[in-house]
């Protein structure tokens, strides 16, 4: 038997299969390596739409929010309190389309649950912040100005 057909032996028997010591099958552990080399895709962080279509098509979700920012920032230049409502506004679709959308591409950051809360606490605090602001408030919290007062002393 010549060594070449020795070794296509070999790599057949073995093929699949890392031998132990004892030329037995390795057992591999259920724990977490100890160092991770990877880093998972976030839940809902697959294409929103098939990898054959253009690649805006694939983050329509993302591109939403990123318009509506956009929006809102040019109408911020005429009224600012309308523009910022409208980025307040766009970060609470982000939330609306992170809940309701089984993919939506890189909108998707964290775990669901984490981006909902995340996009609806930081579209809240803008509307109201926007609401709350000076001159003329559209909004206004009583308890407020004594919550300053006594945080200025």
């Amino acid at each position: 038997m010549s060594a070449d057909a020795g070794k296509a032996g070999a790599g057949k028997a073995g093929a699949g299969k890392a031998p132990g010591a004892a030329g037995a099958p390795e057992r591999r552990s259920r724990r977490f390596p100890p160092i991770t080399r990877d880093t998972a895709r976030p839940e809902g962080g697959g294409r929103a739409a098939p990898g054959d279509a253009p690649a805006p098509a694939r983050q329509w979700p993302l591109l939403c929010v990123l318009a509506g920012a956009a929006t809102g920032l040019l109408v911020t230049l005429g009224d600012f309190r309308a523009g910022i409502l409208i980025i307040g506004a766009s970060m609470l679709a982000g939330a609306v389309l992170r809940w309701a959308v089984p993919s939506v591409g890189m909108l998707a950051v964290r775990s669901r649950f984490t981006d909902v809360v995340t996009y609806g606490v930081l579209g809240t605090a803008i509307s109201l912040l926007a609401m709350m602001a000076q001159p003329k408030p559209w909004l206004e919290i009583p308890f407020l100005e004594s919550v300053i007062r006594f945080s200025i002393r």
